[in-house]
This record gives C-alpha cells, sequence and structure tokens, in this order.
C-alpha cells in the first residue's frame, strides 16, 4: 500500500486548523519533552483527556523533571495519583521514573526498543514517546487512530484480532515529514470528527476515499468481536472511626487490586479473598468491635467485573497508640475507598 492512498496533506491542513492546544502537547519542529509525553501517555492509558490535565498540571508543579519524581517517596507519588485508578500505572511510573535517572542519566531513551524496556511501557506507548518526543517514524495507534483507519479502509478484521492489521495500514501511511503531529493529528480527528457515534461524515475532509463513508454504514467500523458479560462480585469493607475522627486502614499488598495504597480493610472481592458472605457479614472483620452495616452499600464498575461492597462502620473510643489509624483525606483515596468513606461517615 503506497502512502499516496491517504491524505496525510489533508489531515495535516485540518489538525493545523483544529488540534487541540494541551499542556504537554508542541508543533512540528518543535518536540515536547519525553518527560511530558512519556507522563500524560500513562495518565492517558484508559482515562479521558479532560481528566488527565488536572493531574497533568499538579505533578509537573510538583514533580518539574524526572529526577524529581524519581526522588519522590512512592506513598506521595500514590496519593497524588489518587482518582486516575489503575494503580499498577503509578508504580511503574515511579520504577520508570528511578530507572531513567538512575541508569540514564535523566534522558529518556529515544527509541522503541529503549523504551520498551521501562516499567508500564507497551508498543503504543514506546511508539507515541519516539514519535512525539524524538521525531522518529514509529508506528503509533492507539483506539481513535484504530478507528479511523478502520473506517477509512474498511478493515473487516475484528478487534483486538485487527490490532496488527491496522497497525501494517499505519506504518504504510505515515509520511516522513511532521512525524510528531501525525498520531497527534489522528487522534484529535478521531475526537471530534471521525467519533464513535454519529461521525461527522457530511463535514470529513476525508470522506471522499473513506470505505465506510462509501458503504454508508461508517458506525460498522472497526467491527468489534463480542462483548463479554461483565462478572458481578461482592465484598465488604470495614470503616474503623476513633473517637478523634481517624480511622483504621492498612497498606493493600504492592500486586494486586488497588497495590500500594492506603484503603480500608475489606474483604470477598479480589480473587486473593475468600468469598464474601451476606449472611456473616463480620467474619472478616480485622478486629472485634461492635460492627454495623450501613444501610448503603457501594457500587464501582472496574475493566473487567462490577462490583457490589457492604459497608461495615464501628466507632472506637479509645484505638490506643495503634500505628494503623490514620486521618482520612479523601482525595488521596482510590475512588472505590472514597466512595467507602462517603458511606460510612454518614452513619457516624
Amino acid at each position: 500500500m503506497a502512502a499516496s492512498t491517504f491524505p496525510t496533506t489533508t489531515m495535516f491542513d485540518w489538525y493545523d486548523r483544529h488540534g487541540r492546544s494541551l499542556p504537554w502537547r508542541h508543533r512540528w519542529p518543535d518536540l515536547a519533552p519525553a518527560y511530558h509525553v512519556w507522563l500524560s501517555e500513562i495518565m492517558l492509558q484508559q482515562t479521558v483527556v479532560t481528566t488527565v490535565i488536572p493531574y497533568f498540571l499538579e505533578f509537573t508543579r510538583r514533580w518539574p523533571d524526572v529526577c524529581d519524581l524519581a526522588a519522590a517517596e512512592q506513598d506521595e507519588v500514590m496519593a497524588a495519583w489518587a482518582g486516575l485508578g489503575y494503580y499498577a500505572r503509578a508504580r511503574n511510573l515511579h520504577r520508570a521514573a528511578r530507572i531513567v535517572c538512575g541508569e540514564h542519566a535523566g534522558r529518556f531513551p529515544d527509541e522503541v526498543a529503549g523504551l520498551r524496556g521501562l516499567p508500564g511501557i507497551g508498543p503504543y506507548t514506546a511508539g507515541a514517546i519516539a514519535a512525539i518526543a524524538f521525531g522518529r517514524r514509529s508506528t503509533v495507534v492507539d483506539g481513535n487512530i484504530e478507528r479511523v483507519l478502520a473506517r477509512y479502509f474498511a478493515i473487516a478484521t475484528p478487534l483486538p484480532a485487527a490490532k496488527p492489521e491496522i497497525g501494517v495500514f499505519y506504518d504504510a501511511i505515515l509520511p516522513s515529514e511532521r512525524p510528531s503531529d501525525f498520531p497527534q493529528a489522528l487522534m484529535d480527528f478521531a475526537n471530534a470528527v471521525c467519533t464513535p457515534r454519529n461521525p461527522g461524515c457530511e463535514t470529513c475532509p476525508l470522506a471522499e476515499e473513506c470505505a465506510a463513508r462509501h458503504a454508508g454504514t461508517p458506525e460498522s467500523w472497526p467491527v468489534k468481536a463480542p462483548k463479554k458479560i461483565k462478572p458481578e462480585r461482592s465484598g465488604i469493607a470495614f470503616v474503623a472511626i476513633a473517637g478523634d475522627g481517624q480511622a483504621f486502614m492498612v497498606t493493600r499488598p504492592e500486586r494486586g487490586m488497588l497495590g500500594g495504597m492506603l484503603a480500608f480493610p475489606s474483604a470477598g472481592w479480589t480473587q486473593d479473598d475468600a468469598a464474601y458472605d451476606a449472611d456473616s457479614p463480620f467474619a472478616s472483620a480485622p478486629f472485634a468491635a461492635d460492627w454495623r452495616l450501613a444501610g448503603d452499600s457501594v457500587s464501582h464498575v472496574f475493566t473487567h467485573f462490577s462490583l457490589s461492597m457492604d459497608v461495615a462502620v464501628a466507632g472506637i473510643e479509645d484505638p490506643g497508640p495503634a500505628t494503623d489509624w490514620h486521618r482520612v483525606r479523601p482525595a488521596s483515596l482510590p475512588t472505590l475507598m472514597r466512595k467507602v468513606w462517603t458511606v460510612a461517615r454518614r452513619e457516624v
């Protein structure tokens, strides 16, 4: 396939007029700092731009470069990440920062192979950093770009099996000019015009040669495999509140759900937990107390399952000198535990 089969000049013209201005973005020939590209790309995994912007600005304010981030305590980084979800990303972010600072003198590798060696960086993220921060001609295909190319070329293979095929199309049309702008132009175009529902085909500058447009059913692409039914889980969280307002909290294991985060003790909802028995709700309580169930439960949706979590509450007059009692800072809690705290506070 020749690059001339895709109107890259038209795409760049559209991007120059309509591309978004984002705090981590530069325009060719300027290249964004690798630290900014890496940080934004990790944050943007499974998270939308509007949510990421304030987190990005706060991270770069607190830790202006990668070695500042490397020098931070992991607990600080995890607390600053709270609310973005997928907490393994934050742990890998901190690990990668320490490797870049300690082993690469604060400089990110400038090629895909070297970037892939850093924790938390997969093929897409490595390609994005190589292209956007270093001007490399690398494969950069996220979900937005998949949608544009699957429609333009009417790629019939269902996702996710179509990913390698879409990557071949991307490499075939990748222009030699403006390598940092090309993937960002496609992403912005997908966000503004070639949207998942109700794509703006009537005003689309690519419509003349778009196969999905000619077929009359652009929303049929990309073809997706049938969705699996999301399993449902149940569990319970235990919130013990002392007379001075502190709560009993534990640091979750590094590996697993909400890894390394400060959280209320809980049971039943991860694969490592014993099953939660609603008929014996306090069997997994962290200690004996006058536990009672809150009137409301918490609902939360993870990538692979939906969770319904009961909340048990107990008031403790004198917790003693134990070190596991903490002043609760909701903004530093993962979203699930923030919901638990909201329910528990209504019962006190």
